[in-house]
């Protein structure tokens, strides 16, 4: 049996499987593929990527060995910066803006074979101040109206690099889904005077059912309508809509609650594909033709952390209808989760 779900941030519906819910192994975890030659990425190899635009180290020199993290540009942007200023056309119904954006590469360890789940407290929050650090840059920018920072790990979620890395792209648009959940979370709050993210978190902690781990400052949870199995969600407690005001007292508990997240996941899976997405607040100091129409964005809107493992595949029913079929249900997901063994 199954049943449809309603994911209320997103407007979409989801089918849960209930009565024949698969559990951890009932999944094949895809082999990484075997790296060959040198990585670029690795320590020593500075001299391979672009001149670094920041890092974290201590007494050494930029493009040295000594990190811990480097940022430098994406050798093959998808975006680039050579453009100076945001331009826009339309023929007929057709609109097009020119690809300006900037687009970076954060290495997150210097070691080839240290995984995400492996990185300890001290070494995500350093990871966590520089997400925050390039996000705070790139937003100063004005041409700039979002920007994403992800992760892909593994072939499968698009990592075609097997070294620990993440990205951040900015952007001249606020892409659909961001879109999309801004203004449910705009009219949300337009009709009730809350965050609908907090009104979320306020219920997903009353139930408990869904919650994966907490700490003081963060949660996370499985969210009710996931689209895929063990899909999770990380959100403060305290009300924030932009992961750039992240205080450094913050980084820690942050830290925390992905570690403890992570590590609950490879707990059970192992080295699995994952993808994780941090969407923050849009970029608001941009054209006075939409003057007014951020004022009530950091009431309303409520940064959060997606992981989604890479645990099976999008068939055609899900590209032909948006409807994805998601076959382990978020209740058993989270129990799973919550007895790993860590």
């Amino acid at each position: 049996m199954a049943e449809f779900r309603h994911d209320p941030v997103h407007r979409r519906w989801v089918i849960v499987t209930v009565d024949r819910a698969r559990g951890p192994g009932d999944y094949d975890i895809p082999d990484r593929p075997y790296d060959e030659g040198v990585c670029p990425f690795c320590e020593r190899q500075e001299g391979r990527t672009p001149a670094e635009i920041y890092s974290v180290r201590e007494g050494t020199n930029p493009d040295r060995p000594g990190w811990k993290q480097r940022v430098f540009p994406n050798k093959y942007p998808i975006l680039s910066t050579d453009e100076n200023e945001v331009e826009r056309g339309a023929f007929g119904v057709y609109d097009w803006i020119n690809g300006i954006g900037a687009h970076e590469i954060v290495v997150e360890h210097p070691q080839h074979h240290v995984l995400f789940h492996q990185f300890g407290v001290d070494h995500l929050a350093d990871l966590i101040r520089t997400w925050r650090l390039r996000l705070r840059e790139l937003m100063a920018d004005q041409r700039f109206r979002y920007i994403m920072i992800f992760k892909n790990h593994g072939a499968v979620a698009g990592a075609s690099i097997n070294h620990q890395h993440s990205q951040l792209l900015a952007m001249p648009v606020i892409p659909r889904i961001a879109a999309m959940a801004l203004a449910t979370a705009r009219e949300h709050f337009h009709n009730k005077e809350r965050c609908l993210f907090c009104d979320l978190l306020d219920q997903e902690l009353t139930d408990g059912g869904r919650v994966v781990a907490r700490n003081d400052h963060f949660v996370c949870y499985i969210p009710y309508a996931s689209r895929f199995p063990f899909e999770m969600a990380i959100l403060p407690t305290a009300h924030s809509h932009d992961f750039s005001a992240l205080g450094d007292e913050m980084l820690r508990p942050a830290a925390e609650i992905l570690d403890e997240s992570m590590r609950r996941l490879a707990a059970l899976f192992g080295d699995l594909p994952f993808n994780l997405t941090i969407h923050s607040g849009p970029n608001t100091g941009q054209s006075p033709k939409r003057a007014g129409y951020w004022s009530t964005l950091k009431y309303d809107w409520h940064w959060q952390i997606e992981i989604i493992p890479r645990l099976g595949t999008t068939h055609g029913f899900e590209w032909g209808t948006g409807l994805y079929i998601n076959p382990t249900p978020p209740e058993k997901a989270a129990e799973y989760l919550r007895q790993a063994d860590i």
